[in-house]
């Protein structure tokens, strides 16, 4: 590799075999390997300090580099694995119990063959990880100069495998009862339509109406879910009167039944300009005033007011702070308030509202926090910052 041991001495045998034990000096592979040599020293590189598991193999197929994070997803010790072949260092078998290294043949193989992909193996005692090797060659065709393998544990995978598990149980679950409703109301209707009077059938139908808006807002989270991982969420920047639009849900919570005096209205001078995206802002208050409402106790409070950054006297954006006065949070879920299926009680939902929320609060540049309230209730906080877009600058 041309790449030398830890400067700092941290393991007690060198991740890199000395040049000495590789490759006699003058030789192609020497050669070959002195560019990646000047660049690793130059950029101050060196293969603990990478992120996934790295091993190479010389031209003879003996392992001359394990890394730190090799070491830790295989459980292996670089001094057992060093100058081993690799095939012995690291025997991968495939899902079917088949030999990789017997399979793939780097250094026997297809001349044109440059590596292989990404695939989950196991090691003896049941280990998964997922390899890829590059080939390294002097030319298109020629031998294997150097075996470059990647190596990653499985972990992350699995969260994301139970994630996508979790989210498909959860749409299915909230699916299946509105469209029960529906369906079995419309099949009642449509077969027995002259037996009920005109209450009983503006009854079914309002029932039938609710139903189906429920599945229109479980079909648009889920949206909003798709595009905040995928980073591609829009935001159309407007004017926002963000004092009017918490009255706006304040006065749509009163008339649905909430008492007047269940909610208080703080409002704080000079607002900065705000420009946001309305719908989406409308869908972080909405949520935030209806989990303390559903959720809270007592009277919910809404404060909206300049925020300022530290030691400085300008206006550096808006913030807006929900709390209630009801049970709060506990401490130890505090941190999993925003992540996806977190529910704070048994009142039904879906648990992604919270998770939406701080998608649309970050892809406005903004920051959003839970903590717990002067009256002991949960308390939401989130700051939009101050800026028109980049047409008007």
């Amino acid at each position: 590799m041309g790449v030398t041991a830890r400067r700092n001495g941290a393991h007690s045998a060198p991740a890199v075999l000395p040049a000495d034990r590789r490759e006699p000096p003058g030789t192609g592979q020497d050669q070959a390997a002195e560019p990646y040599a000047t660049t690793a020293e130059w950029c101050g590189l060196h293969p603990d300090d990478l992120p996934d598991g790295l091993l190479v193999a010389d031209h003879t197929g003996r392992v001359v580099c394990f890394n730190a994070a090799a070491a830790r997803i295989t459980a292996l010790r670089p001094q057992d694995v060093l100058g081993l072949p690799v095939e012995q260092a690291l025997p991968l078998e495939d899902l079917e119990g088949r030999r990789w290294w017997a399979l793939t043949d780097p250094y026997g193989g297809l001349a044109i063959r440059a590596g292989q992909p990404e695939r989950n193996l196991l090691l003896p005692g049941g280990r998964e990880v997922l390899v890829a090797a590059r080939y390294v060659r002097e030319r298109p065709t020629g031998p294997v100069r150097r075996l470059v393998v990647t190596l990653r544990g499985t972990d992350a995978r699995r969260r994301t495998e139970r994630s996508h598990a979790e989210l498909i149980a959860t749409v299915a679950h909230e699916l299946r009862s509105p469209l029960t409703s529906v369906k079995g109301f419309t099949a009642t209707l449509l077969a027995k339509w002259e037996r009920f009077t005109d209450d009983q059938k503006k009854l079914m139908l309002e029932t039938v109406d609710a139903d189906a808006n429920r599945v229109t807002r479980l079909i648009a989270e889920l949206l909003d879910i798709s595009r905040i991982d995928s980073g591609r969420l829009e935001v159309r920047r407007q004017p926002v009167d963000l004092a009017a639009a918490v009255q706006r849900h304040v006065d749509a919570h009163v008339a649905a039944g909430q008492r007047p005096d269940r909610f208080s209205v703080r409002v704080g001078q000079p607002l900065p300009a705000l420009w946001a995206d309305p719908d989406k802002i409308d869908q972080v208050l909405g949520n935030l005033l209806e989990n303390a409402v559903r959720h809270g106790e007592g009277t919910v409070i809404i404060e909206v007011g300049p925020s300022y950054a530290a030691g400085d006297r300008r206006s550096t954006g808006t913030a807006v702070t929900v709390s209630d006065e009801g049970p709060g949070i506990p401490e130890e879920s505090m941190s999993r308030v925003f992540t996806r299926f977190w529910r704070g009680s048994k009142r039904g939902g879906t648990g992604l509202g919270l998770y939406i929320v701080k998608g649309i609060v970050e892809a406005h540049g903004g920051t959003i926090a839970v903590g717990r309230a002067a009256g002991g209730g949960a308390e939401f906080r989130f700051i939009l910052p101050v800026g028109a877009p980049a047409f008007m600058a």
